[in-house]
């Protein structure tokens, strides 16, 4: 099921059934009432006997609920008009692209507008986006923090220089495990407080030597620091060597890959680049699972047009 072949770009029914082997390894799941397997499909020119069923639409069978449904309803794919093969092109690409792959290539290559191609990309960084699951560092890890400065904040003056005239992200990230990354606004400190709720105390943390950090850093079993000041990088466990080279990824695809991006819509581009650390082939993973595992997330997440904008 991880491997995508060239047919589920070309032909919608085998990238509908590939999706279908996905989200339903037991048979259709209805989304209205939950009921698995027990459906009928539906048949075409109203239903008339001796007609062919319409691939992939079904009816539940379940008394109370009789609603009509594909593997679509309920999914950020819902109501589209693209179809699923060029949905599965765009989720591969964008699995697949290290730095990212804007909209302007994305229409290019398949073909559609750049309206569309930028709506249906956000569409899968919105199945990217994932809730973070239990405590980084529990059991005694090291988990770095640090804190990096992009782009112009929206409604801020053009050629107005420094950090307070750019979007904040503060990410965290267990050597060897998750990262996580937050665009954050208003006070720094009360933000990275809020933030570090999802650190364990029995967590060793390594920062820079950022004041901010002297105070929060004794919630933990250990605070590790390094002096960038003084050009201190590395010093036993203590770094953020980790962080720092996310941030050189996120930055040069940002800035050489999509270029201009609203403060608004920052959270979906970390959700992306936070998503393929979390699914990097160092940890075995590659491009095909990449896709299935993004294709997992689509259910339970609507985005419209009027949202994504």
């Amino acid at each position: 099921m991880t491997t995508l072949k060239a047919k589920y770009f070309n032909d919608d029914d085998a990238a509908r059934k590939y999706l279908e082997g996905i989200r339903w390894p037991h048979g259709p799941v209805c989304p209205h009432c939950g009921t698995i397997g027990d459906h009928y499909q539906i048949r075409g020119k109203g239903g008339e006997k001796g007609t062919k069923a319409r691939p992939g639409l079904y009816t539940c069978r379940e008394k109370g609920c009789r609603k009509q449904f594909s593997v679509t309803v309920g999914t950020v794919f819902e109501r589209s008009k693209i179809p699923l093969s060029k949905w599965l092109m765009a989720a591969y690409l964008l699995c697949s692209s290290k730095k990212g792959i804007s909209a302007h290539q994305l229409h290019r290559i398949m073909g559609v507008t750049y309206k569309t191609a930028w709506f249906l990309a956000h569409r899968i960084r919105h199945a990217m986006e994932t809730k973070p699951k239990g405590l980084l560092g529990s059991g005694g890890g090291v988990v770095e923090a640090d804190e990096t400065y992009i782009g112009r904040k929206t409604g801020k003056p053009m050629g107005r220089a420094g950090w307070g005239h750019k979007n904040t992200v503060v990410s965290l990230v267990e050597r060897g495990g998750e990262l996580r990354s937050f665009h954050v606004s208003g006070s720094l400190f009360d933000n990275v407080k809020g933030i570090l709720k999802g650190v364990s105390p029995d967590a060793r943390l390594s920062t820079d030597e950022a004041t901010l950090y002297w105070k929060l850093g004794k919630q933990f079993k250990e605070h590790l620091t390094v002096l960038h000041k003084r050009d201190e990088y590395v010093r036993g466990d203590a770094h953020v060597n980790t962080l720092e080279g996310y941030f050189s990824i996120f930055k040069r695809g940002m800035k050489g890959v999509y270029q201009h991006c609203q403060s608004k819509h920052l959270h979906r581009y970390l959700a992306e680049f936070d998503f393929r650390y979390n699914h990097r082939a160092s940890l075995g993973i590659e491009d095909g699972q990449r896709v299935v595992d993004t294709l997992k997330g689509i259910g339970g997440k609507r985005l419209t047009y009027r949202s994504a904008g």
